[in-house]
């Protein structure tokens, strides 16, 4: 079958939330070993084509789905999310199957242990289906996924297996990481919600993307879903050492009416289409039209400020990260260069010229910007954007542009990408921007935002 033919199969692909199902779970109408042969159902037809798994258990998964029914039928499940079809980024380790990281020097590695956030998930009753695919690494070189909207154009990176999985059904969440745009921007390519939380809010003890500026994401079909698997992580292995952790409800935080909204343009702005732009401008108004203040660059000057110092997120993002990670592509290199991406030996060379000096400078820079931004808080219930320029743009050698994703890594707030906007017949989200450590709050602000925006007769003013 050719691509061509093979893109008109994955055409119409459809998000399968779980925790929504749960209530038959306990009605006796539906079991969760149900739920997952549904999701094999989408696997078959696929995977085939969306290439999203580096490597999969299909019999494995059906024992924890058999062992979730018999929690359910017997009222004693494991958490909200026990049973739920997840796929896990192969950046992360898993005791039963190989962490290759996208790179064939790692190919067959294990580390014979579960990350932490592995652990916590199976202790939740998750049913982890396989390993994802990652960009090498987890930064730029693609690995052969293809985006299930439409299978000729990219899936987006580096979180591109885990959005591509659950943009088509084959499982209702998926781990991600961020570090650039690794999870805002594949879910919104691909249709789905994605949530990069405060900087070391997610436990990140076995996770082979581990600079500064590094988030376990999660990629899911459904803002409870999303929020579920993050809480269930928490509640058991907490957030990264030293720090609180996501802190929250054990339940998706109720919608929240906001009073003021801040409009970020980003550097990305300058990357949209007019009609895109002028869609926007029309999404605001609908917003002021139900009593949200919405307030831009041009009408507040703290916000005028953090547009730019946010201006060059992308290149100091890219410094910092270069100089985090020389170390560890220094050994690669050792081992054999051949096996480094062209990219990623070039990446090492620039990273080689930074001094400990540029890179101090860089993290005080950082850190007078997340002050500056900080500043919106006591003005602002949070920032609204763009998760992407567009949809999801044709071709595989790239993973798209990240401009519109970076801030919110640079900042190490929470962002969420909400499935709300077409371009063009592929998805793209809209993402919402919180405040550091404040992400229960920002999953409010979307479940209000993504209810008006998707079903507003029903929401009133």
């Amino acid at each position: 079958m050719t691509i061509r033919a093979a893109a008109k199969i994955a055409a119409r692909p459809t998000l399968r939330p779980f925790v929504a199902v749960t209530k038959q779970f306990i009605a006796g109408a539906l079991t969760p070993r149900d739920f997952l042969e549904d999701c094999l159902g989408e696997f078959a037809n696929r995977e085939k084509h969306v290439h999203a798994f580096v490597t999969h258990d299909i019999e494995r998964a059906r024992v924890a789905a058999d062992a979730s029914t018999t929690r359910w039928k017997a009222g004693k499940p494991a958490s909200p999310i026990d049973g739920m079809p997840m796929g896990i980024k192969d950046i992360i380790e898993t005791v039963d199957m190989p962490t290759e990281m996208g790179s064939p020097l790692f190919a067959g590695w294990r580390s014979d242990k579960d990350a932490a956030c592995v652990s916590a998930l199976r202790q939740a009753g998750a049913v982890i289906l396989g390993k994802t695919v990652t960009t090498e690494f987890a930064a730029t070189e693609p690995r052969g996924t293809r985006n299930p909207w439409n299978l000729e154009h990219t899936p987006g990176g580096s979180s591109s297996g885990s959005a591509a999985a659950v943009g088509c059904g084959m499982v209702s969440a998926a781990l991600g990481t961020q570090v650039i745009g690794s999870t805002i921007r594949p879910a919104s390519y691909c249709g789905c919600f994605g949530y990069k939380p405060s900087v070391n809010a997610i436990n990140r003890e076995g996770c082979h993307d581990y600079q500064s500026q590094s988030c376990t994401g999660i990629i899911a079909a459904s803002l409870a879903d999303t929020w579920q698997v993050a809480h269930e992580i928490v509640s058991r292995v907490g957030g990264d050492a030293g720090t609180p952790g996501l802190v929250g409800p054990d339940r998706c935080p109720a919608p929240a009416k906001p009073k003021r909204l801040a409009v970020l343009d980003t550097a990305g702005w300058k990357d949209t289409s007019y009609g895109l732009q002028e869609s926007m401008v029309v999404m605001h108004r609908d917003l002021r039209e139900t009593g949200v203040e919405i307030e831009t660059r041009v009408t507040d000057a703290k916000i005028e400020e953090v547009e730019t110092a946010i201006a060059d997120a992308h290149a100091l993002s890219n410094k910092i990260n270069s100089f985090e990670v020389r170390w560890f592509l220094r050994g690669a290199r050792d081992r054999d260069v051949q096996k480094l991406s062209k990219v990623m030996q070039t990446r090492l060379a620039e990273s080689e010229a930074l001094t400990l000096d540029d890179y101090r400078a860089a993290l005080i820079e950082r850190a007078r910007i997340r002050a500056r931004y900080a500043a919106l808080a006591g003005s602002f219930d949070g920032c609204i954007t763009l998760s992407a320029p567009g949809g999801a743009p044709k071709g595989l050698k790239s993973t798209g542009n990240s401009q519109f994703a970076v801030p919110a890594s640079l900042l190490g707030v929470p962002a969420l990408s909400l499935p709300v906007i077409n371009e063009n017949g592929l998805p793209l989200g809209l993402q919402v921007l919180g405040f550091f450590n404040e992400d229960a709050r920002a999953f409010a602000l979307s479940r209000w935002l993504y209810n008006q925006i998707m079903y507003p007769s029903t929401m009133g003013a």
